[in-house]
């Protein structure tokens, strides 16, 4: 059994519970930080000293904390070989578009577009800092619809590790109220997670309570 710590609205939490929902994996899940609070407890800083989410154990196991230390030790112990391979050489292939994914998709995303368009109230929102920050995550998403135009997956035919980390940040990317200019491979893949049930139950979460008005 495992069990998470973070709140079903965080982006890495979703990554994570998106993650064990394709796997298959038994867990149980305690909602933490923001306004559930219990990141700055003793006992929350004694398993994870950075106060942020998510955390994992696995059974009696070590604590896990880093979203992407996380997912690969789930792809490592439980996933097939489709999914995250055994061979060096592939999986260093899925492993350079997991890295890209959480460098260049993630970071560019959650904090200079996403914090700024929802978690900042309106009268203080920074139209051109938001226009130069899709304009920075835009070069990005083209490289994304480069790659997806000649595959189902980031990596291939097959949902992979990859996909975990390029994939959560599309719900909100394509939900929320900005400028996207037509990227039908990146369309055509979005609408592919989405039809999975475990992106619709993990990652496609209402993030309301996060909204600033």
């Amino acid at each position: 059994m495992l069990t998470i710590w973070g709140r079903k609205t965080s982006s890495n939490v979703q990554a994570l519970m998106w993650c064990v929902g394709e796997l298959g994996l038994a867990y149980e899940r305690h909602d933490i930080g923001h306004k559930y609070g219990g990141n700055d407890t003793p006992e929350f800083l004694a398993m994870n000293p950075n106060g942020t989410v998510p955390v994992l154990r696995d059974g009696d196991d070590e604590p896990l904390w880093e979203t992407g230390a996380i997912l690969r030790y789930l792809a490592g112990r439980y996933a097939d070989d489709r999914f995250w391979p055994q061979d060096p050489a592939a999986r260093a292939q899925v492993d350079k578009w997991a890295e890209w994914s959480k460098i260049n998709i993630a970071l560019k995303f959650t904090a200079p577009v996403f914090w700024r368009v929802v978690r900042t109230a309106p009268r203080d929102r920074n139209s051109a800092l938001i226009a130069e920050a899709l304009a920075v995550l835009g070069k990005y998403l083209d490289i994304a619809e480069n790659r997806l135009a000649v595959g189902r997956f980031l990596c291939g035919d097959d949902l992979t590790l990859a996909d975990i980390q390029f994939g959560h940040c599309l719900y909100r990317y394509f939900d929320i109220a900005i400028e996207r200019p037509d990227r039908p491979a990146l369309r055509r893949y979005y609408d592919r997670l989405a039809a999975r049930a475990a992106f619709r139950e993990h990652v496609m979460v209402s993030y309301e309570d996060l909204r600033v008005l």
